[in-house]
């Protein structure tokens, strides 16, 4: 559930690109953002760098395309959200703080989070994502620069990376439990 929730405001915003505007789309998908952010506020979840950056992204370029310059094509728009969730990833590394590492934290008890490991899997599962987002512009840039590709390859380089990382999050914690034993009985006490 919480990945299709992180996910969600990108989905709407690729969907609305195929029927409408690019400012009316990321507009939307802000919205979807913010209802996500009020949803894990009412859970009493914390506010997610990921979550609070993509809005800020959202909004800034949907303001840009409504006051400043409304001509950018689809791939362009495309491809500052790309850039714009890359830098957000690359930032949460750079900073010593893996985006993902506040997902993790809400669903594993405080032992697990001290277990020595835990963090460098959240570094190897947020590298893994950054990944995905540099595949997703690169196949944004090949929409913009080589003539004639059809639209339907750059969501197919989009939904496999995006898949790729899905699959990646949830197996390497299993792949990590497996190669490195269990965790101790006294971490397992809070499931």
């Amino acid at each position: 559930m919480t990945i299709f929730l992180i996910l969600a405001p990108y989905g709407v915003f690729t969907l609305l690109m195929l029927v409408t505007s690019a400012a009316a789309s990321l507009f939307a998908a802000a919205a979807i953002c913010l209802l996500v952010i009020a949803y894990d506020m009412a859970r009493s979840r914390s506010l997610k760098i990921l979550g609070a950056g993509t809005v800020a992204l959202f909004l800034a370029l949907g303001f840009y395309l409504t006051l400043i310059d409304d001509t950018l094509s689809g791939s362009a728009v495309k491809l500052t959200i790309d850039i714009g969730v890359l830098a957000i990833s690359l930032g949460s590394l750079a900073f010593r703080k893996p985006f993902t590492l506040q997902y993790a934290l809400e669903v594993v008890d405080a032992e697990t989070a001290e277990q020595p490991g835990f963090m460098r899997a959240n570094y190897i599962i947020t590298w893994a994502w950054t990944a995905c987002f540099l595949l997703m512009m690169i196949g944004n840039i090949a929409l913009i620069y080589v003539p004639g590709l059809p639209l339907w390859l750059g969501l197919l380089i989009a939904f496999a990376a995006r898949n790729s990382a899905v699959y990646f999050t949830k197996w390497y914690p299993e792949y990590h439990k497996a190669k490195h034993g269990p965790a101790p009985a006294k971490a397992l006490s809070g499931i």
